[in-house]
């Protein structure tokens, strides 16, 4: 068994103010959107994507994969979106046991008004607090750290 190699104490230092910064910002994002336009954050992106597809129609396992969700998870999200009637299921014309998720025009209208909001909350807690060399390097990290995810996964 190999030895674990433990974190130094910058290592640790690091990683702790890393992780306490993404879950500060994932809850402060999500309470701004669920305040200013009554939607959770999760159900901003399942609309995001839908309205960055063509046609604002994605089957659900490739909706799952985006938004990076287990498929009961986008599943259950998106049966909260059908009843706020921001989104409908429909069945797959190429493949009987496939279905597509399409974003209604009320759930379009839903994401445009959420939309200036949003940014402006990321923007704010985000990049307003970043050096433009600070936010090239953020952006080089948080490459990095996706695409040995991506490999390794």
């Amino acid at each position: 068994m190999a030895e674990t190699r433990w974190l130094s104490e910058d290592e640790q230092r690091t990683w702790r103010a890393f992780l306490t910064a993404m879950r500060l910002l994932t809850d402060q994002l999500d309470r701004e959107l669920q305040r200013e336009a009554d939607m959770p954050h999760t159900y901003y992106e399942i609309l995001v994507a839908l309205s960055e597809a063509p046609g604002r129609t994605l089957r659900m396992n490739e909706l799952a994969d985006v938004c990076q969700s287990s498929r009961s998870r986008l599943s259950h999200a998106v049966s909260r979106l059908e009843e706020a009637g921001w989104v409908r299921r429909e069945a797959c014309p190429t493949d009987k046991r496939g279905a597509l998720a399409v974003m209604t025009d009320e759930g379009f209208a839903a994401i445009e008004a959420a939309a200036p909001g949003h940014v402006e909350g990321v923007r704010r807690h985000v990049f307003d607090v970043l050096t433009p060399a600070q936010v090239e390097q953020l952006g080089e990290i948080s490459a990095a750290i996706r695409d040995g995810l991506l490999r390794s996964g």
